[in-house]
């Protein structure tokens, strides 16, 4: 709202800094008592003002800028955006009395989004195709063209198209014959769906801590968590970075131990050359609408053993023999994908070198514009690999930063902004405490609690990107600036 940034010219620098901290904009527009546009202070102007010793109860106008940039109410919206620069990045927009009455910024007029799917390639001429042709449901050539190209991409040779990424999960462990009695080791800091598989094979999941350095599971740890009933390790490539696959098949052969690898956000990543996914017994994708490429809903699971393959085929289409129709050999699932979906999914991977390109492109940038900013901790790099960065997270230091994680979300969110929080750790869920045991697992709360991930999606732009530094900076700026120079007003 536009009351959110306008202050009287009677205003202190005291009160002005305080209403540009709740803004989240890092400005306010000063009006006079006919409410009329007279200046514009910014977080900026106070700090200087404030380093030149002039007094917090100075009044505002002693500092703002009275040479500024505003538009009419009804202006194009072509005007706008020719205004709106890397150092104009909020413009008032006036009444025919200069009245300002509401604002422009690039994301008002487009709320950047955390993450959207790019469906600009051939997925709709697919789609239509399916239509026209009457195959719409789980038969159909798209599939395996779909499975195909996946396989190639990856490495793979047995690639197995089904429903979702969670139904992946639960085919692999089921296709290794992972039920009842067996443990899973699981890190504690994932989506739910990795231990949510385990539950729903009868199996138990085992919850351990992940690596401060890499956020993902612990190898370490893990081995101290097998028990006799140990029958699989599940490491999960969170956010796109790949888990020492090294250290984690020397521990599943120490043990006999199948590894089934949670890759639902790892499509373009690999370790030492290889992708993920494909270096374990199993390896599970997810291409969910905020994927780095994307079915609606759907997923993929590769296979080592082409016997396991076999099987898993069978177990996705309700058990049944492939050679005699309707004739079950076992208790299967219903876990396949339409034709329709998988005729995105072929589209989408016509262009995935474009997409991970990009994708690279905006996790570069980020970097370049947030290296060394106090309060920042970047993503990992893998040493032995690609991090493909499906979203790119990074930590928050509140005590550097001034700014708590929730407190930055929330006000990223007021600039129209979209964020999201890193995951719960799972043994602090109702649905998965019991399945932590006694065990203190430090390293996935401190993640979960101080990261967030910022919009990553390849149709950003480079100028959007850094809108978002800006506004991020900016209310690192802001509340630095308080901590200094007020602190009780934080109290």
């Amino acid at each position: 709202m536009i009351d959110n940034l306008l202050v009287h010219q009677s205003t202190t620098l005291r009160d002005t800094l305080l209403k540009i901290d709740r803004n989240a904009h890092g400005i306010a527009f000063v009006v006079d008592d006919a409410e009329v546009l007279v200046g514009i202070a910014t977080d900026g102007d106070i700090r200087r003002a404030l380093l030149a010793d002039i007094s917090l109860d100075s009044e505002i106008t002693s500092v703002m800028t009275r040479e500024f940039i505003c538009l009419p109410i009804d202006a194009r919206a072509s005007d706008i955006f020719a205004a709106l620069s890397d150092k104009v990045h909020i413009i008032p927009l006036v009444d025919e009395s200069n009245r300002p009455v509401d604002f422009a910024t690039f994301s008002r007029h487009k709320r950047i989004p955390v993450s959207e799917p790019s469906l600009t390639g051939n997925e709709a001429a697919y789609v239509l195709d399916c239509l026209h042709t009457n195959w719409i449901s789980s038969k159909g050539a798209y599939i395996a063209k779909f499975e195909n190209a996946f396989a190639a991409y990856t490495g793979s040779e047995n690639a197995i198209a089904v429903s979702n990424g969670t139904t992946a999960l639960q085919l692999a462990l089921a296709a290794l014959g992972i039920g009842p009695g067996d443990e899973v080791i699981v890190p504690n800091l994932t989506f739910a769906a990795s231990a949510s598989a385990v539950i729903h094979t009868g199996a138990k999941p085992v919850l351990v801590d992940v690596n401060r350095s890499d956020w993902n599971l612990d190898a370490f740890l893990a081995g101290q968590a097998i028990t006799p009933r140990t029958r699989a390790i599940m490491p999960v490539h969170l956010y796109g970075m790949p888990v020492d696959m090294a250290a984690i098949k020397a521990l599943a052969q120490r043990h006999g131990l199948f590894v089934v690898e949670d890759a639902a956000e790892g499509i373009g990543s690999f370790h030492e050359g290889r992708h993920v996914g494909g270096l374990g017994d199993a390896g599970c994708f997810s291409f969910f609408g905020n994927k780095t490429i994307t079915t609606g809903e759907g997923g993929m699971a590769l296979f080592a053993d082409p016997e396991i393959a076999a099987r898993a085929r069978i177990l996705r289409d309700h058990g049944m023999d492939p050679d005699r129709r309707y004739w079950h050999q076992e208790v299967g699932f219903n876990f396949r994908l339409t034709n329709l979906q998988a005729a995105i999914g072929v589209a989408q991977m016509e262009k995935i070198d474009t997409i991970m390109a990009r994708k690279h492109e905006i996790s570069q940038l980020y970097r370049d514009l947030l290296q060394g900013v106090e309060g920042i901790e970047l993503p990992p790099l893998a040493e032995n690999g690609v991090n493909s960065h499906w979203a790119f997270t990074i930590i928050i230091d509140q005590d550097a930063a001034g700014i708590s994680r929730d407190e930055l979300m929330n006000k990223l969110n007021l600039a129209g902004i979209e964020t999201r929080p890193v995951f719960y750790p799972l043994n602090e869920m109702p649905a998965f405490r019991a399945y932590a045991g006694e065990n203190a697992l430090p390293v996935s709360a401190e993640i979960s609690r101080n990261g967030l991930s910022l919009p990553s999606s390849t149709s950003l732009s480079d100028d959007a990107i850094k809108h978002i530094v800006t506004s991020l900076l900016q209310n690192f700026s802001t509340r630095t600036l308080i901590t200094h120079f007020m602190p009780d007003s934080l109290e």
